[in-house]
Order: structure tokens, then C-alpha cells, then sequence
């Protein structure tokens, strides 16, 4: 469906699996959970079919960012963490979501971290998966150097210093490879609407400067962080840094070797316990 969750402003959302559920003589209530994708400019089909697994433990809220994919296009000056994140409120505002588990991919990452900041009281969990709080270029252009060798870091470096359409195009052939340590389905990629646009300007604009840690100090609900051990776009020590900065009590977090960008993708099964062990907990 589109959905609009202000005045001229529609997003499109999939929902996966009921709320309320039969449960013997009564109705049982299912935590929900919603999905924030990556990019910028990506969109939530990345997510499927796997977190179909999940809708036995919570009901799954699918949508495309502001902007992004089947949503409505929008201006440049709304391609903003702070809009994003105010959109995930807005979201659960119009289908009735209250204490909503928000999970944030990559991208999806800084945007649930800046909504951490912004509404500490609003959701029951987060998880943070395979993210980070800045842009931490030298990081991204070692471990890329690693995996692709010098070509691989000099792309690396091209890009995240200026995104536009033909650093983008050496990066897909030289880095994006080397995100996850097994081969991906080739088809996932036909399933994306995407919008360079908004990946250029976000990575060019409010990327080059972003320090999400400052805004972690007064989370007020449990946060798991899953990080992968060989991920070279969010390399593990920005997981760890997210861990530190989050208050102790509350954060757990899973770290997976042998593991790139998403941990279900590498370790399918892994990431599977870990979720299903947060979600239930």
C-alpha cells in the first residue's frame, strides 16, 4: 500500500503476518517489527524473503524510506537523518504501531541511530545491524584494500571522497563484491528500485560529516548491535564503537566471524538465533 503519513507525503508499505493472534481461548499480541533498509537510495526488498521467518515472533512492517523506491519521490531537502527518523513516528502514528522493535541496516543503521536520539522513549528495542556512526574513510579504504588490493582502496577512496555516477560505477565492480564472504543471489538486484540520486547526495552531504555516538548516551531500551568480523563498508571497530557508546545495561552485541555486510547473508542461521533471541527476550 501507499501510505501517507503527512500532508502530500506517501510511503509505501508491506505488512507481513497479524498482530493479534488465537492463542487457546485468548488473543495474543505480537510485537512489532519494522524494517529500515539500507542505501541511502535502496530499497526494502533486500529484506525478503528471509526476516519471513520471523513473523512468527512479531508481526514485520516492510517499507521504503521516504523518497526511496515505491514510495513517492520527494526533494533533495528531505533526503535527511532527521527526517527519516521522524518518519519512522509518523509511520507508526498512522497504523497504530505503539513500542514498536525498529531494525536499521547499513544506512538504515545511522537513520535508527538518529532516532534513537531524537525519540529515546519510542520504541521497545533496536537493532543495529552492520552500521556505523561516521563515515570512517580510512577504515573502509584498508579493509577494501584488503579484500581487492590497491585497485579495490583507490575506488574506495574515489567514491566516499565523491560520490557521483562514475565513482559509483568503479565501486560496484571493484568494492561492492567484496561486501559479503559468500556469493550473493544474482536476482536480488532485479527486485530494487533504485535511486542513485539520493545515494549521491547523502554520501556527498551529511555523510562526510556524520558523529551519530554523541546521540547514543541516553537510549532508554535494549539494543542489539550485530557486526560482521569481514564487513569492509562497516567494518567491525564502527559495531564495537556503537556497542561502547550505548549504555552497558541494556546492549548486547553479536559479533560474527567470518561475516560481511548483513549478517544473514554469511551466516544465515546465526543471524537467525541471534534475532529470534532479542526478539523473544
Amino acid at each position: 500500500m501507499l501510505l501517507e503519513i503527512e500532508p502530500g507525503v506517501r510511503l509505501f508499505v508491506d505488512i507481513e503476518g497479524p498482530e493479534w493472534v488465537p492463542d487457546g481461548a485468548r488473543l495474543r499480541q505480537k510485537p512489532t517489527l519494522i524494517l529500515v533498509h539500507g542505501g541511502p537510495g535502496f530499497d526494502h526488498t533486500g529484506f525478503k524473503p528471509f526476516f519471513s521467518q520471523l513473523a512468527d515472533l512479531a508481526q514485520i512492517v516492510y517499507f521504503d524510506q521516504r523518497g526511496h523506491g515505491r514510495s513517492d519521490p520527494r526533494p533533495p531537502q528531505e533526503w535527511l537523518l532527521d527526517t527519516f527518523a521522524d518518519d519512522i513516528v509518523r509511520l507508526c502514528a498512522k497504523l497504530g504501531i505503539e513500542k514498536p522493535i525498529v531494525l536499521g541496516q547499513s544506512f538504515g543503521g545511522f537513520v535508527a541511530q538518529r532516532y534513537l536520539a531524537r525519540h529515546p522513549q519510542h520504541p521497545a528495542k533496536v537493532i543495529l545491524s552492520s552500521t556505523s556512526h561516521h563515515l570512517g574513510l580510512e577504515r573502509k579504504v584498508a579493509w577494501f584494500g584488503r579484500f581487492g588490493g590497491p585497485a579495490a582502496a583507490e575506488s574506495a577512496r574515489a567514491f566516499w571522497t565523491q560520490p557521483n555516477a562514475e565513482t559509483w560505477a568503479v565501486y560496484e565492480r571493484l568494492c561492492r563484491p567484496h561486501y559479503n564472504t559468500t556469493r550473493q543471489p544474482a536476482e536480488g538486484a532485479g527486485r530494487m528500485v533504485f535511486r542513485p540520486e539520493i545515494l549521491f547526495t547523502s554520501a556527498s552531504g551529511e555523510q562526510q560529516t556524520m558523529n551519530l555516538r554523541p546521540g547514543l548516551k541516553n537510549v532508554q531500551c535494549p539494543v542489539l548491535v550485530m557486526a560482521g568480523e569481514q564487513d569492509p563498508v562497516t567494518p567491525i571497530d564502527d559495531g564495537e564503537e556503537i556497542a561502547a557508546a550505548l549504555p552497558s545495561a541494556s546492549t548486547r552485541f553479536e559479533r560474527f566471524p567470518g561475516v560481511g555486510h548483513g549478517a544473514w547473508r554469511d551466516d544465515p542461521a546465526g543471524a537467525l538465533r541471534a534475532l529470534r533471541g532479542f526478539i523473544s527476550a
